[in-house]
């Protein structure tokens, strides 16, 4: 499969036709991979090893399912505004807290977000009282008032 045509994402079209399959109908079973592989027609091996790739290419961060809000654990939005000079170093620092899933940058004053998950609604508002101690800016706390179910899932085009 190396040396295959890719799309100007970079992706092959395996890599898309995975990507696809594995977004929503995720095989629920012992053996996840090996399903995806019959289902695409090789080896359970081909689909590891592309995951694998396409993890390190940043095509995919994780691997894991989405959980309905507050019903196992509690999370919150949070975001930060950080001088530009600080930014990156920030940024590691809040990424390397317990419960940080991810950061982001945006183009605004309020710069860095992020989003925290715990046990419970103390245990969120530990970490971000422990990282505007640490940081020393202050955190906006951004919980969830409404919930609304979106298909997370988008169609990978490969041509």
């Amino acid at each position: 499969m190396d040396g295959e045509f890719r799309n100007q994402s970079g992706l092959t079209e395996f890599q898309a036709n995975l990507l696809n399959d594995f977004q929503r109908d995720f095989p629920l079973c012992p053996q996840p991979y090996k399903v995806l592989a019959e289902q695409l027609g090789v080896e359970e091996k081909i689909v590891l090893d592309h995951l694998q790739k396409l993890e390190e290419q940043k095509f995919i961060s994780r691997i894991g399912a989405v959980v309905t809000p507050h019903k196992a654990g509690w999370s919150t939005l949070a975001a930060m505004s950080v001088p530009e000079e600080d930014l990156e170093e920030i940024a590691e620092t809040v990424s390397a807290c317990p419960g940080v899933n991810h950061n982001y940058e945006r183009s605004h004053d309020i710069n860095l977000w992020f989003v925290v998950t715990g046990p419970d609604r103390f245990a969120v508002e530990t970490i971000l009282d422990e990282i505007e101690a640490t940081t020393g800016i202050d955190v906006l706390n951004l919980p969830l008032v409404e919930a609304y179910q979106l298909d997370l899932g988008f169609p990978i085009q490969w041509n």
